[in-house]
């Protein structure tokens, strides 16, 4: 079963920008139903696999994003 996560990214402020961290999450391999929010400055993604959050953090912050 997927689980469901939220993260709150800072530094988003356009459709560039929301694109770019869309590209970085579905980029992780396990990912799937990636949907960032600009107006709430998150991504949220379903995954399988527990280690799959952390990857996704570590993409977002190679892409020039902070996550919290």
């Amino acid at each position: 079963m997927e689980a469901r996560y939220e993260l709150k990214v800072s530094g988003m402020n356009c459709m560039h920008c929301a694109g770019a961290v869309t590209r970085a999450v579905e980029a992780v391999a396990g990912t799937a139903h990636v949907m960032v929010s600009l107006e709430g400055a998150s991504v949220t993604f379903e995954a399988e696999e527990e280690g799959v959050a952390e990857r996704v953090k570590k993409a977002i912050t190679a892409a020039g994003y902070s996550v919290s």
